[in-house]
């Protein structure tokens, strides 16, 4: 039997392929049985145009039901999909397609000069636009719709996904059909999906958060998706009487709360709202609590490990908290020797299981520098379990202060600024300084009409911390720089105020 990812959706296809199960915010729908014609079609055309098993797919498109279903036709062929941010420039791209070495290129229009020029005569380069035209779905259009799924094992690659590389040089992890497969199930299990439900996805698919967790808990599940071109607060409050599960990044939740409409009535068929990929503020878990009547369910992941923990569908969840560790899943909190700490004690967070990646793409050095040696896989977070089991996640390993020798963790101090009259919020990093090696120092932003004084603010802090956890300077700023998916980027704050 087949371990292709898109062995498990032909399965659900073929349980109600008359099934609507994407329908557009602009009207248009999509059943089952088109899902599976329209990526034969692709899988065919990648074929045909000279794409063999194992061959790399980049693919960097608007948001379209034609890119899903280009997805899916990669994993029927064997292919390996490699999705690219549609913010990258040219610098980047010629990393990404210089180390991943694709045989077909997959991209905007507007795109087309650039691309065949990056990609030198190596690569062949089709186009596909946010209405799902183009080069590529006009050679397809013509092509059979049906296409016989690639017998693929468990460990072959499904996909690479790029890391961020916010500190050196971006790595490609090597997703395979079992991870994606374990961890789909997990997901479906864990938050209740099924058929009934009616998921809202405005969440941009070069990400694991919305082309995987969305994704795949919708095709597994018989789940219909609600498909969003982007995060747009007015549609997103339209529809949201009409589905019952939303997943989004913080800054979703934040958008929401600002309209005037968003109130409990919105939510009333809603039975789920699920946050990842940023820290949640807690005032936004509270506030989002008084104004919906809902519980906003925090979860943990990460491109090398899909989906690690989630706080319970039925049960406690705690602000500020990711919750268990998934079934299959293990983890452990470790020093810097990779031996446990108990419970309460703060450390690396190391994860186990069918998750977590093949390794990182041409880096076999790179790759057994993250794995212990009995098989954990350091995933440069710091957290800690409470003794009641849930994770908290402190922050990353590379974000951790180290003061006159002293450990400070910048979410302890980044809670407590939040906490204070004025402040929306802000984000604390080490900078050098002569005597301590780094000092600490915080970049804020406050709340409209606030007036905020960073000397009172230092003062505020030393009344509940040790005189080395409190900043030596605060910067005022309108607004923390992120990545595409809401994380604040300490690199650049670092870089900035380092100077």
């Amino acid at each position: 039997m087949t371990a292709n990812f898109y062995a498990a959706v032909a399965d659900s296809i073929d349980a109600g392929p008359d099934r609507i199960f994407l329908e557009t915010d602009d009207d248009r729908t999509y059943t089952r049985a088109d899902l599976a014609r329209e990526s034969a079609r692709f899988a065919r055309m990648m074929i045909e145009t000279g794409a063999v098993r194992g061959d790399r797919i980049a693919v960097q498109v608007d948001k379209s039901p034609a890119c899903l279903f280009l997805y899916l036709g990669c994993l029927r062929a064997g292919l390996v999909y490699l999705p690219l941010n549609t913010a990258y420039q040219r610098s980047e791209l010629t990393y990404f397609l210089d180390d991943a070495q694709p045989r077909i290129v997959v991209c905007k229009p507007g795109s087309f000069d650039l691309m065949r020029e990056l990609c030198a005569g190596h690569a062949q380069v089709l186009t596909l636009d946010e209405e799902g035209r183009g080069s590529l779905a006009d050679a397809a259009a013509v092509l059979p719709d049906e296409f016989e799924t690639v017998d693929s094992g468990p460990d072959d690659i499904a996909v690479i996904l790029y890391t961020s590389g916010t500190t050196g040089r971006s790595k490609g992890a090597m997703v395979t059909h079992r991870n994606l497969l374990s961890n789909a199930r997990a997901l479906v299990d864990c938050w209740g999906f099924s058929e009934r439900d009616v998921l809202l996805h405005a969440l941009p698919v070069f990400h694991i958060h919305g082309l995987f967790v969305a994704n795949h808990c919708a095709l597994l599940s018989g789940a219909r998706l609600l498909w969003h071109r982007k995060f747009d607060p007015a549609l997103v409050v339209r529809d949201l009487a009409r589905a019952t599960v939303m997943m989004g990044v913080p800054t979703f939740y934040t958008r929401l709360l600002a309209q005037p409409k968003f109130d409990r009535e919105i939510c009333r068929n809603m039975r789920l709202f699920i946050s990842g990929s940023a820290p949640l503020l807690l005032e936004t878990f509270k506030e989002f609590q008084t104004r919906s009547g809902q519980t906003i369910l925090e979860r943990y992941g990460m491109s090398e490990a899909g989906m690690i923990c989630s706080n319970p569908l039925g049960g406690e969840r705690r602000g500020g908290s990711v919750g268990f560790p998934l079934p299959g899943v293990t983890v452990r909190i470790a020093d810097e020797k990779d031996r446990p700490l108990p419970r309460g004690e703060v450390g690396g967070i190391q994860v186990k299981g069918e998750n977590v990646f093949a390794g990182y793409w041409h880096m076999p050095e790179k790759t057994r520098e993250e794995f212990t040696a009995d098989g954990y896989f350091r995933t440069g977070d710091v957290g800690t379990f409470d003794t009641d089991g849930y994770v908290s996640i402190v922050g990353r390993a590379k974000d951790l202060i180290i003061s006159g020798g002293y450990n400070v963790y910048p979410k302890e101090i980044e809670l407590a600024l939040d906490a204070l009259p004025g402040v929306a919020e802000s984000a604390v990093i080490g900078i050098p300084h002569p005597d301590f090696g780094e000092a600490v120092a915080a970049v804020v932003v406050a709340r409209k009409a606030a007036r905020l004084d960073p000397a009172a603010l230092i003062a505020e802090l030393k009344k509940n911390f040790a005189n080395y956890k409190v900043p030596k300077r605060i910067y005022l700023v309108e607004g923390l720089p992120r990545n595409a998916m809401g994380k604040v980027q300490k690199a650049l704050l670092r870089e900035r105020y380092s100077k």
